[in-house]
């Protein structure tokens, strides 16, 4: 089966059960929004890193699929098609 193959960063790899690569089976394209809920349904802790109570994007968190920032395309309603890679990356902040 075609998969959908999504990136962590390592500040989240603790919260995936230690893994820094996820992968979701996808028949046709799904939505960044599919991906992310598919995400929650495995690793609650992780969604909770990259989602508000609303269901919206972290405003630290990009999430880039085909190397172009979601916000800059169609939010979470961005097409990803099998094969392809999503890469979450989270704002670090300090001083």
């Amino acid at each position: 089966m075609p998969e959908i193959s999504v990136v962590l960063p390592s500040v989240l790899v603790p919260l995936a059960d230690g893994k820094s690569l996820l992968t979701a089976p996808a028949d046709a394209s799904v939505t960044v929004q599919w991906l992310l809920d598919f995400v929650a349904g495995n690793y609650p802790a992780l969604s909770r890193r990259l989602r508000d109570e609303t269901g919206a994007v972290r405003r630290f968190v990009n999430i880039y699929v085909g190397g172009q920032e979601i916000r800059r395309l169609h939010g979470l309603a961005t097409e990803v098609a099998p094969g392809q890679e999503i890469l979450i990356i989270q704002s670090v902040a300090g001083g």
